[in-house]
């Protein structure tokens, strides 16, 4: 199939972001900040450069404050060391003509308490998220899984302060040389904390009601709009049907149907649904897909268990713009190259995922190219 004829190797204009095809490499935390201090390095600059022929790429959650962070050695991005090292990658993945948004992280409650200097998590509502475990440093410096502590609620004023961290680290994204950010509002973390029903037990203006449940979302995306000076350069992503790390809503469709239409009012660049991709998971039915469409004027993704044909797919059925391929990427740093050419792709290594050096995150091979050459 000529890349005329492929709608993976499609054009797309993000905003006034030319995108080479329509291939995006999602978040993937990787745990391979520098220490002290949670600095992007130069390994990590290296990751992201290898990954440039994806038409889009969003950076591995960047926690937005210290009370933000959720899991050991990922990056910050509200130090001046941090936007240093932030600047080597996006330098690096642009020389290499790639394009990058930098995803903006508060965990909320998913955390512990040794990350956080003896500080409890903070929530929308003082409910733990049971059965949960997070990425700790032990102090041998060996890497461990331990529960979530037990969050607080956040008051009104609190909430009002994160607006505004995000606002900055937006500020600090662009300053970095980000060419947008996208916010993190799946899988179970603060935002998501907010939005769904089963999670959100409050009374006030941020709690209750469906509209008050996305009051948080909504002033948070207008905050990384000013943050950025450009809505096309804002992102948000959303998982309607995950139910990762205890987040459950009543009514998903009507719940996640609401945001989009509240986020294409705000005029944000795109949405990027992250589909549940376990073994058993509840399909995402083409009709809410079909809703989330009419409801949403601007770009959307789709990531979750896409191969090459599943991709095509949706592309040409309308419902999606761009295609997310999460772990195949890992392992794969031309995995553009490979789909096009229907080449094999290469297995990740589970136990270099998180942590470690660069045997398993640059160390891959490419086509043509064994190991270390």
């Amino acid at each position: 199939m000529s890349d005329i004829q492929d709608p993976l190797f499609q054009p797309y204009f993000l905003g006034g972001l030319e995108l080479p095809n329509r291939i995006v490499m999602p978040p993937m935390t990787r745990s391979r900040a520098s220490q002290p201090g949670d600095v992007p390095n130069d390994l990590m600059a290296a990751y992201y450069a290898q990954r440039a022929g994806a038409g889009l790429i969003v950076s591995e959650g960047t926690w937005i404050s210290p009370l933000g962070k959720g899991y050991a050695w990922t990056p910050g991005i509200h130090t001046p060391a941090q936007l240093a090292g932030w600047r080597k990658v996006t330098q690096a993945t642009h020389a290499a003509g790639g394009r990058i948004f930098a995803q903006l992280w508060h965990v909320g409650r998913l955390s512990h308490i040794s990350l956080l200097e003896g500080q409890s998590p903070v929530s929308s509502t003082a409910i733990q998220a049971e059965g949960v475990n997070v990425f700790v440093a032990e102090s041998d410096g060996m890497p461990s899984f331990v529960p979530a502590s037990k969050p607080r609620a956040l008051q009104v004023e609190e909430i009002h302060a994160i607006v505004d961290e995000f606002r900055q680290a937006a500020r600090n994204a662009m300053a970095a040389g980000f060419d947008g950010v996208e916010l993190h509002g799946a899988n179970g973390y603060l935002i998501n904390q907010f939005i769904d029903s089963g999670a959100n037990g409050r009374s006030d203006e941020y709690g209750g009601s469906l509209e008050n449940r996305l009051r948080f979302l909504g002033e948070v995306a207008q905050a990384l709009v000013e943050g950025t000076g450009d809505q096309t350069r804002v992102g948000i992503r959303l998982a309607p049907l995950t139910t990762l790390n205890g987040c459950v809503d009543d009514d998903p469709e009507t719940t996640y149907t609401a945001a989009a239409k509240l986020l294409g009012e705000i005029g944000v660049g795109y949405i990027h649904i992250a589909e549940a991709d376990w073994d058993d998971a509840p399909d995402m039915p083409t009709g809410f897909k079909q809703r989330l469409r009419e409801v949403f004027p601007g770009t959307l993704i789709y990531a979750g268990h896409y191969n090459a044909e599943r991709a095509r797919t949706a592309l040409r059925e309308g419902w999606a713009d761009l295609i997310g391929f999460g772990r195949p990427f890992v392992a794969n740093p031309d995995l553009p190259q490979r789909l096009r050419t229907g080449a094999q792709l290469n297995m990740h290594d589970r136990d270099t995922l998180f942590g470690g050096g660069a045997h398993g995150l640059t160390d891959y091979p490419t086509l043509g190219l064994k190991p270390g050459q």
